[in-house]
């Protein structure tokens, strides 16, 4: 951690002040993790490749971005001793990379034992296909994620929120805080192996316990959370627009029921299964005779479960946003603000990241490390 003689402006605010994280610059689940840290105060340098810092990208907001030649004796050493002054260092390159480069976990924590040494892969670091290529789809495909999502004929990406952000950044943010919280208790620092195949296999825990019971099939459309129930999905209305309705509990179901004025005793049969395509045919019907607009005017803010589907475009513009200022403009951009909030520690305002010079933050963090 940092000392108290560093200065405020390095400090900063937010509930990860006084945190210092070094991210090796790549794609994907890493620098995503490395910017949630930044969003919540820490003190994030980004390691890139000469001749490619300086622009702006959303997920290097609140960084400080630094060019280095990692092939080069010069900048590796200067490196070598930024970690040495680091609490933990984020790297996302395939198991091996890091060690070819002289900057293992073996070096690092060497001069560091107290450094948290997190890798973020899709594999893992072991296994039979730990130094194969691979994305997101890949991932939440051996997990049994990817094929309980989509339609009943193909199963669908979700984007790559799933594998890379949900299973990889979110499980790699929360092994670098527990191994930091084991180190604050008087352990050693640790390599902490995030793979997104791990994230995506612990996410499916639920449907894991769901199956053991009896309770899910596999396939999709076949079960309460995948489509397949009629008051759980997606519906068109009169202007095209979709909506989503995801009225599960028997006590919201029946009061969308009376503000929609749903009378029909079809709409008695939710928990006959059997009747389930014949119940979705008459829910689309019913959303079908009102426009979005008037669905919302009608809907929402009740306990009906309800809300429209709206575009990335048109997210930051909903009043429930704006008012809580979930989205906000940075450089020309809107892009989502940090979360989650806290009351005594907020975070601080996201600034685009700072070119700085290697040399000299790792002096200065030698000196104070």
């Amino acid at each position: 951690m940092m000392s108290e003689t560093e200065t405020e402006t390095e400090t900063g605010s937010g509930p990860l002040a006084g945190l210092r994280i070094v991210e090796f610059a790549g794609i994907g689940p890493a620098p995503f993790a490395a910017m949630l840290l930044a969003d919540l105060g820490a003190t994030v340098v980004r390691i890139e490749r000469p001749g490619e810092t300086g622009a702006f990208e959303v997920l290097s907001r609140g960084k400080t971005s630094v060019a280095a030649d990692l092939k080069t004796a010069t900048d590796r050493e200067l490196v070598e001793g930024l970690c040495a002054g680091a609490d933990a260092i984020v790297e996302g390159y395939r198991p091996g990379v890091m060690e070819r480069l002289g900057l293992g976990p073996d070096v690092l924590l060497a001069r560091n034992p107290n450094l948290v040494y997190a890798r973020m892969t899709g594999w893992g670091q072991t296994g039979p296909l730990a130094q194969a290529a691979g994305h997101d789809i890949n991932y939440i495909a051996i997990t049994g994620a990817l094929d309980a999502i989509g339609p009943a004929d193909a199963p669908v990406p979700p984007l790559n929120l799933v594998g890379d952000y949900a299973g990889g950044s979110l499980y790699l943010v929360m092994g670098i805080l527990a191994a930091l919280l084991a180190v604050r208790g008087g352990a050693r620092g640790q390599v902490v192996d995030c793979a997104i195949v791990d994230g995506a296999a612990s996410l499916m825990a639920v449907f894991a316990e769901l199956k053991a019971h009896g309770r899910w099939r596999d396939g999709r459309e076949r079960n309460f959370l995948d489509g397949a129930a009629p008051f759980y999905r997606t519906y068109a209305c009169a202007d095209g627009l979709p909506i989503a309705f995801g009225a599960l509990e028997p006590h919201f179901y029946a009061r969308f029921r009376v503000l929609a004025g749903a009378d029909d005793p079809v709409f008695d049969l939710r928990d006959d299964e059997t009747r389930w395509p014949s119940l979705r045919a008459r829910f689309a019907e019913l959303f079908a005779t009102r426009t979005r607009a008037q669905w919302c005017a009608l809907l929402e803010g009740t306990d009906a479960c309800f809300a429209p589907v709206l575009p990335l475009g048109d997210a930051p513009s909903h009043p429930h946003l704006v008012a809580r200022e979930t989205f906000f403009e940075m450089e020309g951009i809107v892009q989502p603000a940090p979360a989650p909030r806290f009351s005594a520690t907020p975070s601080p305002k996201p600034i685009a990241a700072r070119p700085a010079e290697l040399r000299a933050i790792a002096e200065a963090w030698l000196k104070t490390g």
